[in-house]
């Protein structure tokens, strides 16, 4: 069996800088990949956090509502009330 090694002795000055310049050219494209996971995997955990955030916010408006057997609340879908006294109807609001 022979042995391999890393370079031939047969290649010439030229072939070798065209090897070390693929080398350069692809760590290069390995760096710019690598920065570019790295700026999404921040911007995924901004993102959560900022999904988390408004959870919070729409659970702290969903818990001040009245309960469904509350009386109180209004159903949003309904038909509008009409006023139960006609006069008032017609008066101009002072607010």
């Amino acid at each position: 069996m022979s042995e391999q090694t890393p370079f031939s002795p047969d290649l010439t000055d030229t072939e070798i800088e065209s090897i070390s310049a693929s080398v350069k050219r692809l760590t290069d494209k390995v760096q710019a990949i690598a920065e570019a996971v790295n700026n999404l995997r921040q911007n995924r955990v901004q993102l959560e956090e900022k999904i988390e955030d408004a959870q919070k916010r729409v659970q702290h408006i969903l818990s001040r509502l009245p309960e469904q057997s509350d009386g109180r609340q209004l159903n949003l879908l309904s038909e509008p009330a009409k006023p139960t006294n006609p006069e008032d109807d017609n008066e101009p609001t002072t607010h």
